[in-house]
């Protein structure tokens, strides 16, 4: 190991042990407040089974799913992102932008519209499910992108231009599918579309937790590859990586998180194209620093925001997906502002 890559590492440790700390802050914080207000002191000692009853059913009941999505949903958002811009060598790619979140949105809404009256929205298996029908709109959503934008071979601004594309595509169907919806269900689907981590519950945590413990390895594995695609892929395909091959792999790595994100905290925006420029710009351009990274402060801005959301106007509830894009927006105007 050189001197320069003995650095990094450091570095590294370094910004993974202040965000470990921030975002264990953060949380005690999160448990704290709320319409029920719990101090710090017994909130230890009901982690501990030391609390009243009360207290309890507050914190693992209400609070603590939630928490706990929000720092999934939040990793797997910014990873998704990291991806898409790696592969698309661009920036300005997300999740959101390409179509894959309003392509999961658009399945949980038709999954929801039309077994409405045959299955319970908050039973387990189907909360289990939604993940599923989340990942089969995403994965649908990402093929017809591929598909339009192959002409021999994928280039990754006509990958970006026809995801834009599809994604107001998309929209429009969700927009028909909310009209025919009654008014109860319209409120209910706008406010999740928005970004929302509704329901939350610990059958939720443990349908979302699988998908994140999984793909996030994996997409570290890939680090190399994400590199190389930063080289361009006539430079990458010199360097023998079968170019599209490992693309269609990173995609759906990317997508499949997307995907179980949305079917848990809605069409969160903002949050996969903001957070890997904020790592890029600590650890610098090389993928195995910057997805750990990423992870860390996709999870800390997005239970951040929930916080905002559940304290700002309490008792009323903000959308997560509100607060993540008042939060983000300015950084974002300020990017385009520096980009040359």
């Amino acid at each position: 190991m050189n001197a320069f890559e003995a650095k990094k590492k450091k570095k590294l440790v370094g910004i993974i042990v202040l965000l470990i700390i921030t975002i264990l802050l953060m949380f005690f914080v999160s448990l704290s407040t709320g319409v029920i207000q719990i101090a710090p002191a017994d909130v230890m000692k009901t982690l501990f089974n030391n609390g009243t009853a009360r207290q309890e059913l507050v914190l693992f009941d209400f609070r603590l799913p939630g928490i706990l999505l929000a720092l999934l949903i939040g990793a797997g958002l910014a990873i998704s992102g990291v991806i898409l811009q790696g592969i698309t060598q661009n920036e300005l790619a997300d999740p959101g932008i390409l179509g894959i979140n309003t392509g999961a949105g658009l399945a949980v809404v038709l999954f929801i519209y039309f077994f409405k009256g045959q299955l319970d929205v908050t039973s387990s298996f189907t909360i289990f499910i939604m993940p599923v029908a989340a990942l089969i709109g995403a994965i649908v959503a990402a093929l017809i992108i591929y598909a339009l934008a192959w002409k021999r071979g994928v280039n990754p601004i006509r990958l970006v231009l026809v995801g834009i594309g599809v994604n107001a595509g998309f929209a429009a169907f969700l927009t028909i599918f909310q009209l025919k919806m009654d008014p109860q269900d319209f409120r209910q689907a706008t406010v999740w579309l928005t970004g929302d981590i509704w329901n939350a519950s610990w059958n939720f945590v443990f349908a979302l937790l699988p998908w994140i413990l999984l793909l996030i390895p994996i997409a570290l594995h890939k680090a190399h590859s994400l590199n190389v695609f930063n080289l361009g892929d006539d430079v990458a395909s010199g360097l023998g990586t079968n170019v599209e091959s490992e693309r269609r792999l990173l995609l759906l790595i990317a997508v499949a998180l997307a995907g179980a994100s949305v079917a848990a905290g809605g069409g969160i925006a903002f949050l996969g194209l903001v957070v890997p420029h904020i790592a890029r710009k600590i650890m610098g351009p090389l993928h195995q620093y910057i997805i750990p990274v990423s992870a860390l402060i996709g999870a800390l801005l997005l239970m951040v925001s929930d916080t905002i959301g559940k304290n700002l106007l309490a008792p009323t509830e903000i959308p997560v997906g509100i607060i993540v894009s008042l939060l983000s927006a300015p950084y974002f105007v300020y990017l385009l502002i520096r980009t040359k």
